[in-house]
């Protein structure tokens, strides 16, 4: 019941390395942009959104642009998406340009928009994230646990 899976423990080293993982429930509601090393979001967020990796669980909601270097969108996101590795599952709704380095698009995703690949440069390394805005950003963060 509680076993781990080998897929599980190589995300949470990655993540660790990057920094926290913050987890946003279906019962919240966000206004403003938001950045954070890694998010899995099943609430609903009215801003741009920066992170390393993102997971947009099937109730999860973006109205606004996405950024981040890896992306598993269940979803809806109504904005711009900029992402190097994507992940678009079956329920996901997106509604936006899409730029990225890799795609995987099941059937039944629905995507209205243009897509448009980044050519991976070896020498730039990896992807870098960053929202600009006017209005206050929202930062979400938790420090380690010791």
């Amino acid at each position: 019941m509680f076993g781990k899976k080998s897929g599980t423990q190589a995300t949470s080293k990655s993540a660790a390395k990057r920094g926290s993982l913050s987890i946003l429930g279906a019962e919240v509601t966000l206004t403003g942009n938001l950045a954070a090393a890694d998010l899995h979001l099943d609430g609903q967020l009215d801003g741009d959104l920066a992170c390393g990796a993102l997971v947009l669980g099937d109730s999860g909601r973006v109205t606004g642009a996405v950024a981040a270097e890896s992306a598993r969108i269940a979803g809806a996101i109504d904005g711009a998406v900029s992402v190097g590795a994507l992940t678009v599952e079956r329920t996901a709704r997106i509604s936006g340009d899409i730029a990225y380095q890799t795609i995987t698009i099941e059937p039944g995703a629905q995507v209205d928009g243009q897509l448009r690949r980044i050519a991976a440069d070896t020498d730039a390394g990896p992807l870098t994230v960053e929202v600009k805005s006017d209005a206050p950003r929202l930062l979400v963060e938790q420090s380690a646990a010791a």
